[in-house]
């Protein structure tokens, strides 16, 4: 159920001689704490290709993974969803929220309630979620985040929105679909295509320059598909 981290000469610089070392360390291991969410491998080594296909009837799309509290997540956004307006493709959302954030997957299992009355106000609710992002810091403040939500689209919230845990176990099946994949990371984007020779999935690595880049790509080799 859900609920509402001289010899003084001599040692003296002995000392300062380490701090460029010292720094350097920190550096590197400030560097490798924030790979799981803003760092990027050049390509996530995908194990299981189950989920990096168009949804039936579509011949490029968009799919991604992401964390409601995830800040590159809410950056790519809506330069995600203005890339799936403009090429007319779709974009495939699929939760992977990450252990350290402490109301992402809450967030997740309300958008996925959210669903339950139409899919347009469920997405209407993470790209809110994702644009008030930085006003949200604890659980408390997303439970009422997410009420101002719904009493805006003429919906009660209700106390308890999953139960039965059926849509945190949708939710869970996201993530663990994802580790199945090979993700490790926040957002983990690739653009699909149907009917092309070849792999047919590319990750966009570096969403700010690619996206557009590799789908006018694809949008060609699935021409006239």
């Amino acid at each position: 159920m859900l609920h509402l981290f001289s010899a003084v000469s001599v040692v003296s610089r002995k000392r300062a001689s380490l701090l460029p070392a010292l720094a350097a360390v920190v550096l590197m291991a400030g560097a490798q704490g924030a790979h799981a969410q803003f760092g990027a491998p050049a390509t996530t080594p995908v194990h299981d290709t189950s989920a990096l296909h168009p949804p039936a009837g579509a011949r490029v799309a968009i799919v991604e993974f992401d964390d409601l509290e995830c800040p590159d997540c809410a950056a790519a956004n809506p330069v995600l969803k203005a890339a799936s307006e403009k090429y007319h493709i779709p974009w495939v959302r699929h939760d992977f929220p990450l252990p350290q954030h402490n109301w992402s997957f809450n967030a997740a299992v309300y958008a996925r309630w959210f669903d339950t009355k139409n899919q347009k106000i469920g997405n209407d609710y993470r790209d809110a979620v994702f644009a008030n992002q930085q006003s949200i810091e604890y659980p408390a403040q997303l439970v009422q985040f997410t009420q101002r939500f719904a009493q805006s689209h003429g919906l009660a919230l209700p106390f308890a929105v999953d139960p039965q845990g059926k849509l945190a176990n949708e939710v869970k099946a996201d993530r663990a679909l994802g580790q199945r994949i090979g993700i490790d990371h926040t957002p983990t984007i690739w653009i699909v295509t149907s009917g092309t020779r070849g792999v047919p999935y590319t990750e966009v690595t570096e969403w700010r320059t690619q996206l557009y880049q590799i789908i006018d790509r694809a949008m060609a080799q699935t021409r006239g598909r």
